[in-house]
């Protein structure tokens, strides 16, 4: 077996150094890169340079060994870009959410006895050195109490905390000297927003009241299960609570058709009641954060530490763009998606035919799934929207970035979408949408 034990550099300057060491390959790779191009006759661009595998493959690398708010970032452009890069990119990127280090026996010592002090295993009749999971900002360790109850104890990663604002800072730069973001895009906004969310998914105190919150919201709910926090044990960076037994959710795809479409469309469902019920979302779709439970049948909801309110303009938005999509009005729908600030004006101006056409592409297949069922196991129309894309993508200039607000619901709507397309799902969407609209 592999070991994937590294320690986690918490120091702000052994953390800089990585992050000029990433540099540092990235330009070696780049020149490489540029060397090979140039002798097959062609004129390469920075940016092109850089959405290579070996790029990709350098950069992944880096970021699981740092973890916290730098890995996360990487976590969100292999989820968040989807279709749009080329799918070797995709996938290697995609090893931040599988493949992440963990921190060795002494590290993690450490961190429980800054928690519960030198006599901490003696709260336990068992305590698994060997995490269940781990992920950009801690590891998750099965565990036994002396009254027999089973948990699961999350140990945040040392100096994750303190190193958000630094690590998101250094990957802003790293981004700008890459030439991947046009000079002109104003992304301090978000970054001061990424910053914010990431403090908070930091605060294990307060990812056990948000854990609470969702377990009262689906009291009764017999598709989703919810651990509880256990507040003897609880402290700002260890997270003990209930164990819930499950598998991966990509165990859904051997499901019984009938299982997998069920469990993916309370998902979706979970999702739009979010968005216009609860006024509280989760907003990070990890696939990790969903575990499976093929006796029970239910979905178990892990990682609370993303939840955030859903402002009531942010719900009117999406509101009003699901509505225009029911309507199959599409000139409807590109109304909504300016009023949303999901597209610009300079945008519309300039690419309506391409979004005209995306638009129209979405509707004729919801309108083909009309009375049945959506096969989000079909991918060609995945592969016309890229292709209607590629004017806009091209054009720096009008890139533009959407509110913040309404970036976190988008991750979590595309997320989903994701994953019901990895795991061939085939639900009565519109069913579904219209008992929300």
């Amino acid at each position: 077996m592999t070991d994937r034990s590294r320690p986690v550099p918490s120091a702000r300057l052994a953390r800089l150094a990585a992050f000029g060491q990433i540099a540092g390959g990235v330009a070696t790779g780049v020149l490489g890169e540029g060397v090979r191009r140039l002798a097959r006759g062609e004129r390469p661009q920075l940016p092109d340079l850089l959405l290579t595998p070996a790029y990709a493959r350098r950069v992944a690398g880096q970021l699981s060994r740092l973890r916290g708010a730098a890995m996360k970032l990487g976590q969100m452009l292999s989820m968040d870009a989807g279709d749009l890069l080329p799918p070797e990119l995709t996938a290697i990127l995609a090893q931040l959410r599988d493949q992440a280090h963990v921190m060795p026996p002494r590290q993690l010592d450490t961190a429980l006895v800054q928690a519960w002090g030198p006599d901490w295993r003696r709260r336990f009749a068992r305590f698994e050195a060997r995490p269940l999971a781990a992920a950009s900002i801690g590891q998750v360790h099965r565990a036994v109490l002396p009254s027999g109850q089973e948990l699961a104890v999350k140990v945040q990663y040392p100096g994750v905390a303190a190193s958000i604002d630094a690590d998101i800072d250094n990957v802003a730069t790293l981004l700008r000297l890459s030439g991947l973001l046009p000079p002109g895009l104003d992304i301090a906004p978000h970054l001061a927003e990424a910053k914010r969310q990431l403090r908070e998914e930091a605060d294990y105190l307060r990812e056990a009241r948000q854990m609470l919150r969702y377990a009262a919201l689906l009291e009764g709910d017999s598709r989703f299960a919810v651990p509880r926090p256990v507040d003897d044990l609880l402290h700002p960076a260890v997270l003990p609570m209930t164990f819930q037994a499950g598998a991966p959710v990509e165990t859904l795809a051997q499901a019984p058709a009938e299982q997998r479409d069920a469990a993916l469309g309370a998902l979706i469902d979970l999702v739009l009641r979010e968005l216009f019920d609860f006024g509280l979302m989760q907003t990070d779709p990890n696939f990790a954060n969903y575990r499976w439970q093929a006796q029970t049948g239910r979905i178990v909801l892990l990682d609370f530490g993303a939840v955030r309110p859903v402002a009531p303009e942010t719900a009117a938005s999406w509101r009003a763009l699901l509505r225009a999509g029911l309507s199959g009005d599409a000139a409807r729908v590109r109304e909504a998606l300016g009023s949303a600030d999901l597209i610009s004006a300079a945008q519309d101006r300039r690419h309506g035919a391409a979004i005209e056409a995306m638009i129209g592409l979405v509707l004729a297949r919801l309108e083909d799934s009309r009375g049945g069922v959506f096969d989000f196991a079909d991918r060609s129309v995945a592969a016309h929207l890229r292709d209607r894309a590629a004017p806009l993508l091209a054009d720096r200039d009008s890139w533009h970035l959407p509110p913040a607000e309404m970036l976190f619901a988008q991750r979590k709507i595309s997320g989903t979408a994701l994953l019901c397309a990895r795991l061939g799902a085939r639900v009565p969407i519109l069913d579904i949408l219209a008992r929300h609209a």
